[in-house]
């Protein structure tokens, strides 16, 4: 029989931090994840940490109200300091720098595939990759490469391109189930029906495999626990290394409710084995520099076939971003209240 997992008297689902998750800690509801990390830096003693963390708050909201042909500047001065109270607070020794340059590809047109961000060895970039556990050997990656692995524009990056197969199979009832018969732990989840023919099985990555129940896929990989209800430290802490190990593959975007994709193998631009919290800052931070040194650039790309692509971006990946950083750096995961009207 397979049940699912229960914690704390609710089923278990799969956390967004891929690092340090406290899976046993219930979902803290706030409009905004700023000041319940500045407030827990403060407890946990992390003071510079809390300095870049609260650098990155006044950035953040600098850049409120301004129009995208200046808004990327701030938002990756933002994003670097959310990065760096991140590595600050888990005690990362890092160099103090970019970790990243960019160029453009000699060409007269303006297409995305022609900007380049290159991950150095050394730098805050590089050390954030390194925490987060990205596998990816290529460091030089253009924005267009860079925005087809975000999953929270994925949807606009198809209706741009759309040559360009889907990368991202979104999933629901998406949960941690147990096996009573061979006692194993694993994560299932029900594809879409758009997603759930045989040419959509074929592109799973190794990570995932067809579930016996239709339209169910699960992890290919499995932990062997007492129950299914989690009581014990050693299933806790087999339980956060599968969702570890699954998370490279399954990826979320922050909205009222959490929503989960898994992300399949694709022909066509290339799939990068790095996380979205990666990809977010090295293309903010090319936006940047063609904001900062090559305005009139950027305002061809407004003008452009990307125009709608770019907008998400910017507009979309502060909210993304700083959800998933705040996770990472606390262990917690966020979601705005549902706030009901009085009866």
């Amino acid at each position: 029989m397979i049940l699912p997992i229960r914690l704390r008297g609710k089923d278990l689902k799969p956390h967004k931090a891929t690092v340090a998750p406290l899976i046993d800690a219930r979902t803290v509801l706030t409009n905004s994840p700023w000041q319940f990390v500045s407030l827990w830096l403060s407890r946990e003693g992390k003071k510079n940490a809390l300095f870049y963390w609260n650098q990155a708050h006044e950035f953040a909201q600098a850049s409120t109200g301004i129009g995208l042909q200046s808004a990327p500047l701030l938002h990756y001065y933002s994003f670097m300091n959310a990065a760096k109270a991140l590595l600050e607070a888990k005690n990362i020794n890092f160099e103090p720098y970019h970790g990243a340059t960019g160029n453009s590809v000699t060409s007269k047109r303006i297409d995305l595939k022609n900007e380049v961000v290159k991950i150095k060895s050394n730098g805050i970039l590089p050390s954030l990759a390194e925490y987060l556990g990205d596998s990816e050997t290529d460091k030089s990656h253009t924005l267009k490469q860079l925005m087809f692995n975000l999953p929270y524009i994925h949807r606009t990056y198809c209706l741009t391109y759309p040559r360009q197969p889907e990368l991202f199979f979104p999933l629901s009832d998406c949960c941690y189930v147990f096996d009573t018969h061979s006692k194993e732990a694993y994560l299932r989840g029900k594809l879409s029906s758009e997603f759930s023919e045989k040419r959509h099985l074929k592109r799973l990555p190794a990570t995932f495999v067809p579930d016996t129940a239709d339209n169910y896929i699960r992890s290919a990989a499995s932990v062997i626990i007492a129950s299914s209800v989690i009581s014990t430290p050693e299933d806790m802490r087999s339980i956060t290394g599968l969702n570890q190990h699954i998370r490279k593959d399954l990826n979320y975007i922050n909205a009222a409710e959490t929503l989960w994709y898994a992300k399949a193998t694709v022909s066509g631009s290339q799939r990068l084995r790095r996380s979205p919290l990666t990809m977010t800052l090295a293309a903010m931070h090319r936006l940047s520099e063609i904001c900062r040194y090559r305005p009139l650039q950027l305002q061809k790309f407004l003008t452009g076939h990307g125009n709608w692509l770019l907008n998400e971006f910017v507009t979309m990946a502060p909210q993304q971003f700083i959800d998933g950083i705040a996770a990472e750096l606390t262990g917690h995961q966020f979601m705005l209240p549902n706030v009901r009207p009085a009866s």
